[in-house]
């Protein structure tokens, strides 16, 4: 501990000296990518050794602490101009030290709270902080917003999949527009920079404003997505029901004897397909139609399209040559008096 730290006198807690806080400071916790909202419940892990002190030192006194949200998240060990200035007073319901040695805290959301100058002599952050508190704003304006939270994070909820009712049911039931605004917020897929903006907005109305703009695009693609997933399922359904289908067919045609004869039709196919001495690049092709065929449904168009395509390959006299000399000028001739009349 530092010499210059405020302390406590020795055994002033049944332990060694204990680190005073003034009144109006606070226990500060950088955190990475995470924003906890008034009203929120939620865990945060903690790893760093000045972050491990400072919840111990909070935990030791019964002291809430402030959440401050970094503004570089690659950063190990955050200095002052490296955390945001509005942060969320928590108080810690729970400390878990699991067996790997990680800490866990399970912290509530109190209220808001603004940096105004940070302290020095502590091992860990310590700030002189004001605490913002909502305004209690009432009004026609603000309960039409509150009653567009409600329908709009309802919506949103139902739209998800797997939503517990009790969510749905407690969102319906709240009566304040700005405590209603801090859950969306804290519940909304957007990034955490996005989310500060939503905290340093102190005036409930243009936070709820805000939030309602968030939730309309929210919205959006949630139905984008389960319009998505729908033809997505109808599509493989209907493949599904297509396999089925000429699976039964297949069966079916064994039964009464007609699948050998189709086995044995496709057997002559790669016969005349070998006898024909195609040039290699029309042989592989071929096979590769033959190949296609077995897989088709024998009712479909396209099987007879393609079965009449191989035969057609099939007849061409590849390997077969005419004797006597090709002269061309006679063909030239041929062909004019043909396409000219004359």
């Amino acid at each position: 501990i530092p010499d210059n730290a405020p302390q406590e006198p020795e055994g002033a807690r049944g332990g060694g000296p204990v680190l005073v806080v003034p009144d109006d400071a606070l226990i500060l916790i950088p955190v990475r990518n995470l924003v906890l909202f008034p009203g929120m419940i939620l865990p945060v892990s903690v790893g760093r050794e000045l972050s491990i002190a400072a919840a111990q030192q909070a935990v030791k006194t019964d002291k809430p602490v402030g959440l401050l949200l970094q503004t570089n998240p690659e950063v190990d060990t955050p200095r002052p101009g490296e955390l945001h200035r509005v942060g969320t007073i928590a108080q810690i319901l729970r400390y878990v030290t699991t067996p790997d040695g990680t800490h866990h805290l399970v912290s509530q959301g109190e209220s808001r709270f603004r940096v105004i100058e940070f302290l020095d002599g502590y091992p860990f952050l310590v700030a002189r902080v004001e605490r913002l508190q909502d305004a209690d704003a009432q009004g026609p304006e603000l309960e039409a917003r509150l009653m567009q939270l409600r329908e709009r994070a309802t919506e949103a909820l139902r739209l998800l999949p797997d939503t517990p009712k009790e969510l749905v049911q407690a969102v319906q039931s709240y009566t304040s527009a700005a405590a209603l605004a801090d859950l969306v917020s804290g519940f909304l897929d957007i990034p955490p920079a996005e989310k500060q903006a939503l905290l340093e907005t102190v005036d409930v109305v243009a936070r709820t404003d805000r939030v309602l703009g968030q939730l309309a695009k929210r919205i959006e693609v949630l139905k984008l997505s389960r319009e998505i997933d729908q033809r997505t399922r109808a599509t493989v359904d209907e493949r599904q029901r297509e396999f089925m289908l000429r699976e039964q067919m297949k069966t079916i045609q064994d039964q009464l004897g007609e699948g050998e004869g189709t086995a044995a039709e496709l057997a002559d196919l790669e016969k005349a397909i070998a006898d024909a001495k195609m040039p290699e690049e029309v042989d592989k092709h071929a096979r590769k139609e033959l190949k296609r065929l077995t897989r088709m449904n024998e009712a479909s168009a396209e099987y007879s399209m393609a079965r009449t395509y191989i035969e057609w390959l099939i007849e061409l006299p590849w390997s077969k040559l005419s004797e006597g000399a090709i002269d061309i000028a006679a063909a030239q001739r041929i062909l004019d008096e043909d396409h000219y009349g004359l």
